[in-house]
C-alpha cells in the first residue's frame, strides 16, 4: 500500500506484484538464471514505476554499452582495463559512501540511470556488459565487498566497480578481506559467485537497509518474500517474515508464519521453538 508521507519508490499494485513474483520464481528455477532479469524484477517489485517497457529499456541499455567495448581486446587484464575505461572513466559509473544510504543503490534500473550504486549492483553492470561482449567475467563475493574477476584462476584479474573499475593487486584484495574479517583471504573467496548467490546478496542488502529504517519495513518484507522464492533459502527467513508481518499489523498471518518456523526448528532447538510460539501468541493477542 502506498504511504504518501514516505519518499519514493513506491511498490507496485497487487496484480503487478503477483506477476513480477511469478516471473521471478520461474527465473530462479531456470537452468541458467538470468542475473540482469532477476535484478530488474527485484526493481519492479520495489519500484512500481518500473514497468515492462522500463525493464526492456534497461536490458537494451546493457546491450548498447556492451556494443561500445572493443572486440576481443586481449587477455584478462586487457578486458578489465577496457571495461574500466568505458564504464568507469568515460561514463562515470562508481560508488560513494553516501550510496549506502539510498535504496536506489540496490535497484539495477536506477544504477543504470544514476551511474551510482552499491558495489554489488555496480558489479552486476560490469558483469552484464562485459558478458554480452564476450569477456571471461564473473562476480567475486569477497566478505563485505563485491568485485568482478576476469579470466581463469591462474591468470585472474580483479576489478572494483565501486572505485570505477580500478584493477586490484593481490595486496588490495587481501586488505579488503582483512578489513572485513580480520583474517587473510581464503582461496575459496575468489571463486565465481553463482547468479542466485548474487541475487540473494542483493536482497540481503535491501533487508539491511530496511531494518535500519522501521518506517520502510514494507521494503524489508518484499525483499524477504522474494528471497523465499529462491531454492535453498535460509529457513530463518520465515522467522523474519513473521516478524515483519506482525510489525505491519498483519497479526494472524505473522503468527502463522512464526508458528511454521517454530515447527521447522523444534527438532533441533526445542527451547527456541517454544519462545517463538510465545511470540506468535503475543501477536494473536493483539487482535483482541
Amino acid at each position: 500500500m502506498r504511504q504518501p508521507y514516505l519518499p519514493p519508490p513506491y511498490p507496485p499494485p497487487p496484480e503487478r506484484s503477483a506477476e513480477v513474483r511469478r516471473r521471478f520464481a520461474e527465473e530462479v528455477r531456470a537452468e541458467g538464471p538470468d542475473l540482469s532479469a532477476l535484478c530488474l524484477l527485484i526493481g519492479a517489485e520495489t519500484d512500481g514505476s518500473l514497468d515492462d517497457a522500463g525493464i526492456d529499456a534497461a536490458q537494451a541499455e546493457l546491450d548498447r554499452l556492451a556494443g561500445e567495448l572493443p572486440y576481443r581486446p586481449g587477455g584478462p587484464r586487457a578486458w578489465a582495463e577496457a571495461v574500466r575505461r568505458l564504464l568507469g572513466d568515460r561514463l562515470g559509473f562508481h560508488g560513494t559512501p553516501g550510496d549506502y544510504q539510498r535504496l536506489e543503490s540496490s535497484l539495477l534500473h536506477e544504477v543504470l540511470r544514476r551511474r551510482r550504486g552499491l558495489p554489488i549492483l555496480l558489479s552486476v553492470v560490469w558483469l552484464e556488459v562485459a558478458r554480452r561482449a564476450g569477456a571471461p567475467v564473473y562476480g567475486v563475493a569477497l566478505p563485505g565487498h563485491f568485485v568482478v574477476g576476469f579470466g581463469p584462476a591462474e591468470d585472474r584479474v580483479l576489478a572494483d566497480p565501486f572505485e570505477g573499475g580500478r584493477v586490484l593487486t593481490g595486496t588490495d584484495a587481501e586488505l579488503l578481506v582483512v578489513g572485513a574479517t580480520g583474517a587473510p583471504p581464503d582461496p575459496s573467496m575468489l571463486e565465481p559467485a553463482p547468479p542466485l548467490e548474487v541475487v540473494q546478496r542483493v536482497l540481503n542488502n535491501m533487508r539491511a537497509w530496511a531494518a535500519a529504517r522501521p518506517e520502510r519495513s514494507d521494503v524489508g518484507l518484499r525483499a524477504v518474500e522474494l528471497a523465499l522464492l529462491i531454492p535453498s533459502h535460509p529457513a530463518r527467513l520465515r522467522y523474519e517474515r513473521g516478524q515483519l508481518l506482525v510489525r505491519s499489523g498483519r497479526f494472524t498471518a505473522g503468527a502463522e508464519e512464526l508458528e511454521h518456523y517454530a515447527d521447522l526448528i523444534e527438532v533441533v532447538d526445542e527451547a527456541a521453538a517454544h519462545k517463538i510460539r510465545q511470540e506468535a501468541g503475543t501477536a494473536r493477542a493483539k487482535l483482541n
